[in-house]
């Protein structure tokens, strides 16, 4: 059996003899009793198992170590003491031995430094079983929110030809919300940047939603939704997992992590245009690294502010600059021709920035001339705005006929967003390094398992 949970302790209490496998975490040996700790990794819970030197020989825990897995029978009762439950050995077997003298992870605490040069085994940890877990947690909520909602999940193949895309499910997923309304995409995806740094992968996971019929309240909406559904899963399905992360938050002083969790779930999450942001930004008592100014990117440290300083929690910013962002987004009709932007968004949140970002797509082939003079578009692309913003980003429209053909045969307005999967971990764990959010990190000069 697994070994027993916290909710499961009455039901398994002194019952009769049973069987329970894990690793062992911790041994400690007496004249009469050993104390072994096991843990199999279905929860953060260890099972402390005693063994009486009246019924188990000595020489059957010979073997037994630290990173060792040993199966053990015998009768589950509570501690007197403690309460917890445990088990009173009446046999101990060794099913794979483990030299204490070259297991790297003998000692109680090892840093995330360390750990991560052991890949392979640092699932055994306490800190990375419970990522595993948290993260199991928030893609299991993201599913059913997604579920609840109507949507389908697509499994897109991913196109290497477009070396001038994030490669990603996007536009793919937009082919099948232009048949089934609303889809969702969720698998990894690659980014061949040379970015060594705590917040980038090569490898990560996106969710990608996109939804026919919809604009940009209805993106913000489910981004919304899908996030929150993905939060409060993981409060109610792996508390002592967030319990630890909480207490290792408050330990390093960088504040309460159930706090900043509950600010997702306890209000609607306020939206700032990115106009707005940049006044925010300009007023602030802040010496920012990069001054902020009107069509830069926003950094780090201008969505860190935004959501730890001036909201307080997340916050939606929309309506970018048009030339920061990609051909696909919606550019919006009432506009200063000096000042395009797009109906865009970002789901900014503390302690790590940009979460979501997302759009209304580019569902026009065609528009008025005299809106496209007002976006100051070459007239040799009059009628052909999608064309026009591929051409002007440096993309071949050759390409990508098929994505056009989702405009020439019943387009309609859809919207859909991406979710860096890794980043809400970061969130939910309180963790700092993208890194530790994934179980075998992909990034520059890093690929040997």
């Amino acid at each position: 059996m697994s070994i027993p949970k916290p909710r499961e302790h009455d039901a398994v209490a002194d019952a009769p003899v049973t069987t329970v496998c894990g690793w062992v975490k911790t041994i400690r040996r007496q004249k009469n009793l050993s104390f072994i700790t096991i843990n199999d990794g279905s929860s953060f819970q260890s099972l402390q198992v005693v063994c009486d030197a009246s019924s188990i020989c000595a020489e059957s825990l010979a073997d037994v170590s630290v990173g060792s897995s040993v199966t053990v029978t015998g009768v589950v009762s509570h501690a007197p003491k403690s309460g917890q439950v445990e088990v009173n050995a009446q046999s101990v077997a060794v099913l794979g031995p483990s030299d204490p003298a070259t297991y790297p992870l003998s000692k109680k605490y090892h840093s995330l430094e360390f750990v991560r040069e052991h890949l392979h085994l640092r699932p055994r940890t306490n800190t990375f079983g419970a990522v595993t877990r948290v993260r199991n947690a928030l893609s299991q909520g993201l599913h059913q929110y997604f579920q609840s909602q109507g949507f389908v999940q697509v499994h897109v193949s991913l196109d290497h030809r477009m070396s001038y895309l994030t490669v990603s499910g996007q536009l793919h997923a937009e082919m099948y919300a232009s048949a089934l309304s609303n889809v969702y995409t969720f698998g990894p995806t690659f980014r061949a940047e040379n970015s060594n740094t705590s917040r980038h992968l090569s490898e990560f996971w996106m969710v990608e939603p996109e939804m026919a019929f919809a604009g940009l309240d209805e993106c913000m909406a489910s981004a919304q939704g899908a996030v929150q559904r993905s939060i409060q899963h993981a409060l109610e399905t792996c508390p002592d997992d967030v319990s630890f992360f909480h207490a290792q938050y408050a330990k390093a002083e960088k504040g309460n992590l159930l706090g900043q969790l509950q600010s997702i779930l306890d209000r609607d999450i306020p939206h700032i245009t990115y106009t707005e942001a940049i006044a925010i930004l300009d007023k602030a008592p802040v010496a920012f690294e990069v001054p902020p100014e009107w069509g830069m990117d926003l950094k780090t440290e201008h969505e860190r502010y935004l959501a730890e300083k001036h909201v307080g929690g997340p916050v939606f910013v929309t309506d970018y600059p048009a030339a920061l962002k990609a051909f696909y987004m919606r550019q919006n009709d009432v506009d200063d021709p000096a000042r395009a932007t797009v109906a865009g968004m970002d789901l900014l949140v503390p302690t790590v920035g940009e979460l979501v970002g997302g759009s209304v797509r580019e569902e026009r082939l065609h528009v008025r001339k005299d809106v496209l003079d007002a976006w100051k578009c070459n007239v040799i692309y009059v009628w052909k705005v999608l064309e026009a913003k591929m051409r002007a980003s440096g993309v071949d429209p050759a390409g990508l006929q098929w994505y056009l053909d989702l405009r020439r045969f019943g387009t309609v307005p859809h919207a859909g967003w991406g979710l860096g999967f890794e980043r809400l971990v970061l969130f939910a764990t309180g963790m700092d390094n993208i890194r530790d959010a994934i179980a075998v990190p992909r990034y520059p000069g890093a690929c040997r398992h």
